[in-house]
């Protein structure tokens, strides 16, 4: 792809050239050689398309003339710019291919491109695909070992099949939003979009899992993930436990943890995972042992007295500053943190180490600067990393 790209380690950047997709660096990357095309926007599917870029797969995005991907508008920027960090941040390398899907010359280039593909990835409603004619079963005709995969909000199946899908409304239907961190807090909005995210990756699963599959039989086929069933599968410990003893789970209501304020600065403290993590808090503020009152002798008796030892705890935090009381909770063993807020988190030295840090370099010199991925391969030491296209830079070169 002939681009200039940083990767930005912990001892600084390093310049690398990359060479055709699905190499960094002069090496093959596990994916190289197979071609997507991805119908997908917003967050859900250009997250799970990215990634597959990341290691190495052609990703062709195809989107709607003039508008493009909507969120190359997040924030009013303007979408041939190239400069939108929304977009930015979830479709590096892949190029991208405008296409009216309802003109039949364009939809039937479409379905050429298609013919040569690997994978298809969509993340419109339910049965749009197949009004267009690019649904599996009319793909899968002229391309046996092509895999369709399919995210939704609800499924195909079920009252809400055709309702539309999208992040805070999954938070809502799964029982997710419902879940309070104490009884009297407010319902709120989780204000990151876990679930598109969580769903995202759920769709890279299953399109590895089909790949894998059609290297054994040579037969491709569906994948289907939607927003609602990932959510639900997260809470997998607290829905067993609710089906099977109708009682419920709340990790952030246990008695040892939560968030204390410090003289300066919050902490948060997960007191769970040891044998008497209540005696090992005492002795790292200098409490009497609390663990040989009746009231907190068990971790039954602390759930029930929950709110006292709580009690005890916030004025013992507040009298101590925040680096005191993590050296000393350490020192015994006791999971613990400070709150960063995401300015801090980046600026962090753990930020800098983790080489989590991305620049690209753009063709007008400027840098890209983003997130890479988290999943680290022992034999690939570089990711891709081309830059997100403009709108329709590849048109004439793959359909015209």
């Amino acid at each position: 792809m002939g681009n200039e790209a940083f990767n930005v380690a912990s001892a600084g950047f390093a310049l690398e050239k990359l060479g055709v997709q699905g190499t960094a660096g002069g090496v093959c990357l596990p994916l190289s050689g197979v071609r997507v095309i991805d119908f997908s926007q917003v967050v859900l599917g250009p997250v799970c398309t990215q990634m597959l870029g990341d290691f190495g797969a052609e990703v062709i995005k195809i989107e709607k003339e003039l508008i493009g991907d909507l969120t190359r508008w997040s924030l009013g920027n303007d979408p041939d710019g190239g400069q939108n960090p929304i977009f930015s941040a979830l479709n590096r390398n892949k190029k991208s291919v405008c296409a009216d899907l309802k003109d039949p010359i364009s939809r039937e280039r479409v379905k050429s491109l298609i013919e040569t593909a690997d994978v298809v990835v969509t993340n419109f409603r339910p049965g749009v695909m197949e009004r267009l004619g690019l649904g599996y079963d009319d793909l899968s005709s002229r391309n046996t070992r092509l895999i369709f995969a399919e995210a939704t909000g609800y499924g195909s199946v079920g009252p809400f099949r055709h309702k539309g899908g999208q992040d805070i409304l999954a938070q809502a239907l799964s029982g997710l939003m419902a879940r309070k961190p104490a009884p009297d807090a407010e319902i709120s909005i989780y204000p990151t979009a876990i679930c598109d995210y969580t769903a995202g990756m759920h769709l890279l699963q299953g399109i590895l899992l089909a790949l894998l599959h059609r290297e054994k039989t040579g037969a491709g086929q569906k994948v289907g993930v939607d927003l609602y069933s990932s959510m639900i599968a997260l809470q997998l410990q607290e829905a067993t436990l609710q089906m099977m003893r109708g009682r419920d789970l709340n990790w952030a209501t246990f008695p040892l943890t939560g968030v204390f304020q410090t003289k300066d600065s919050p902490i948060v403290v997960v007191g769970a995972f040891k044998e008497f993590p209540l005696r090992d808090i005492c002795n790292a503020l200098d409490l009497e042992d609390l663990s040989k009152d009746p009231r907190f002798a068990t971790f039954e008796r602390q759930m029930a007295h929950r709110e006292e030892i709580q009690s005890i705890l916030r004025q013992r935090f507040l009298e101590g500053t925040s680096k005191t009381w993590l050296t000393r909770l350490e020192a015994v063993d006791i999971l613990c943190a400070p709150i960063y807020t995401l300015p801090e988190a980046l600026a962090s030295e753990q930020m800098a180490a983790s080489g989590m840090r991305l620049k690209i370099l753009r063709p007008d010199g400027s840098l890209l600067e983003t997130i890479g991925t988290p999943v680290r391969l022992s034999g690939v030491q570089e990711i891709a990393s081309d830059r997100p296209p403009r709108l329709g830079e590849h048109t004439d070169e793959l359909l015209r």
